[in-house]
């Protein structure tokens, strides 16, 4: 592995462990530190030693400590400099790039959006280059770009399959490489997303950890032991095969009854259109349903129902601590969050626990922010892929 980002150096994986530990949970006192990961006094120190020589971690007051009875240098905790480095992250649509600006702990800065008119793999990139150019201008000190992408990605580099995109095997890292000169990882935009909430969102600290979101499409991910589960499914569309109504309405993606067909925004869209003749909006089709106007109504009433039995399925089957449903067609809940419940509750045992169930209104810079997580743990901490990720509960 190369140098990193202006002179961090590579990190062996008990140095990327006490990393990890301090940038999810710091500031943290090295006894806290070493309580977190099992460390001797001496282990830690010698770990900590090149993080702090390189400048990735620094030693900071302890504001709860009174500083007459303070115990010299060993009692000031660990921490990073958030605003130390900058890094990029971009969400690519149908027909948008969606660009931010984070810091190290993935805190937006800046964002900046630019159409795209055409799918062409290079004039994509060349857009992405031109929004980098614009966003580095303001913020100098950029580490590196992360890319978020709907679809199937290998290596964290070649977009292998977007649907999205018409995109086939397109190496998409290498050519915003060759127009920015920064380093580029790229990955499947829920993967992103899951990584992003698992260390610095609703999954924070938490064990098990699975994302629902619905929006253009339908994804899901899961974190268990603290890390993301990787899986060949990922970015393969796996709500087109999720049937939770088997007499549900057929719809031109996905199987009858499909998650994809009851769920995604397209789906419902396309079924007021098929039986109204008219083009609405998903907000003006919740608008309606909440009104009482009975199409939009039913259709709204079975998509609750579905989204209930795919929460309670992944509380039944992967238990974990919380749900977080996420994605630009949350606005769902809100308008039939009645029937989501009652749908969870009868596929769930009576005497099960209530599903810690978070809903996320978020937008496709939340996206962003998730690719720029991505560029944080592979570009900086070295993370090779998901089953390096590790922090603590």
């Amino acid at each position: 592995m190369t140098a990193l980002a202006d002179g961090w150096p590579p990190l062996s994986a008990g140095e990327r462990s006490v990393a990890i530990e301090v940038l999810v949970h710091g500031p943290l006192s090295r006894a806290e530190l070493a309580r977190r990961l099992d460390l001797s006094a001496g282990s830690l120190t010698r770990l900590t030693k090149p993080l702090l020589e390189s400048g990735l971690l620094v030693e900071v007051p302890d504001a709860g400590t009174p500083a007459e009875v303070r115990q010299g240098r060993p009692s000031q905790p660990l921490d990073v400099v958030a605003e130390s480095r900058a890094f990029l992250g971009f969400k690519i649509t149908e027909d948008m790039v969606y660009g931010v600006v984070t810091t190290l702990r993935s805190e937006v800065v800046a964002r900046l959006d630019r159409p795209l008119t055409t799918h062409e793999p290079a004039q994509v990139a060349d857009v992405v280059a031109e929004l980098a150019a614009e966003l580095t201008a303001a913020h100098p000190a950029v580490a590196g770009v992360g890319i978020g992408v709907g679809g199937r990605v290998e290596n964290r580099a070649v977009v292998a399959d977007s649907v999205f995109l018409d995109w086939y095997d397109v190496p998409l890292a290498a050519l915003v490489e060759e127009r920015t000169g920064l380093r580029v990882v790229v990955e499947n935009d829920v993967n992103a997303l899951v990584e992003a909430e698992s260390w610095f969102g609703a999954g924070r600290g938490l064990d098990r950890f699975a994302v629902l979101t619905i929006g253009a499409g339908l994804g899901y991910g899961l974190v268990n032991g603290g890390r993301r589960v990787p899986s060949s499914e990922d970015g393969r569309g796996i709500g087109r095969r999720w049937i939770v109504n088997p007499n549900g309405p057929l719809t031109p993606e996905g199987e009858r009854g499909s998650a994809i067909s009851l769920l995604t925004i397209p789906s419902i869209r396309y079924q007021l259109r098929a039986a109204t003749g008219q083009d609405l909006t998903y907000d003006e089709i919740l608008a309606r349903a909440v009104e009482g106007d009975p199409m939009a109504a039913r259709v709204v009433d079975e998509a609750a129902h579905a989204l209930g039995t795919l929460v309670a399925q992944i509380a039944n089957f992967a238990m974990p601590e919380k749900i977080l449903l996420a994605g630009e067609g949350v606005g769902l809940v809100e308008a039939a969050g009645g029937a989501v419940e009652a749908s969870i509750r009868a596929q769930r045992h009576p005497l099960a626990d209530p599903v810690n169930l978070e809903t996320k209104v978020s937008d496709f810079h939340d996206w962003a922010r998730g690719a720029a997580v991505l560029a944080i743990q592979v570009l900086v901490l070295g993370a090779a892929d998901g089953r390096d990720q590790q922090h603590g509960p």
